[in-house]
């Protein structure tokens, strides 16, 4: 085959893959660039209920969260930089956050190793350094006020998935029910998760997201520790 006549099936090529787009309404670029830091559209502030997890995984880890002598109710899972597809993780090597922006963090995340996983799964993809990425973590977290039916909770406490976020919603002028997922293992609820815009941190709605939240008919928040 000679060069002129790859080169005009290559012309080809790409041209029918333009005409598909325009007939199907399918972008054939991809959104991002793959995993570069920076590059993504939104973000998802993921609340774990720590009784639930130190009720599973976590019982035989101890730690401070599930060990130490401060009870803890929702704490910071993670900020997650997230696309309208998908999501990027581990975009970039690089140290881990030093002694001093781990230990700052740890009331709202109380585990020195889920920081340091959290900044290497998904704090390098968001285009921040360590110090930036964790104060902009501890903004979005302050950013949603929990339900004062799940502070300081002495009971096992059952309900909806929809109760769940209808809470939410009600303690946070703005956010709505696309903006919001409630994870869980089945029986008890794991997460809240909020997607929040780059910008201002405001909520904003989030399809992918909000169509994996969780499906049970019912979950039970397990009691604080100490409650």
């Amino acid at each position: 085959m000679t060069r002129r006549r790859s080169g005009y099936l290559a012309a080809a090529a790409l041209a029918a893959l333009a005409l598909w787009g325009a007939v199907t309404g399918m972008d054939s670029r991809p959104l991002h660039a793959e995993n570069a830091p920076g590059a993504f559209d939104f973000y998802v502030l993921s609340l774990s209920w720590s009784p639930t997890y130190c009720a599973g995984e976590g019982r035989s880890r101890g730690g401070m969260q599930c060990a130490g002598p401060k009870p803890y109710g929702f704490v910071a899972h993670g900020l997650w930089p997230q696309n309208e597809r998908g999501f990027p993780s581990e975009c970039r090597a690089g140290g881990d956050p030093s002694r001093a922006v781990v230990d700052g963090v740890l009331d709202i995340m109380p585990s020195p190793g889920l920081v340091r996983h959290q900044w290497r799964k998904h704090g390098t993809c968001s285009g921040l350094g360590p110090e930036a990425f964790f104060k902009l973590t501890r903004k979005a977290y302050e950013r949603v006020r929990v339900p004062d039916a799940f502070v300081g909770l002495e009971r096992p406490l059952t309900l909806s998935p929809a109760e769940v976020e209808r809470a939410f919603i009600a303690a946070n002028p703005g956010l709505k029910p696309s903006m919001i997922a409630v994870d869980c293992d089945g029986r008890r609820l794991r997460e809240v998760r909020v997607c929040m815009a780059r910008g201002d941190l405001g909520f904003r709605p989030c399809a992918e997201v909000d169509r994996r939240s969780c499906r049970a008919g019912e979950v039970t928040l397990p009691p604080m520790r100490g409650q």
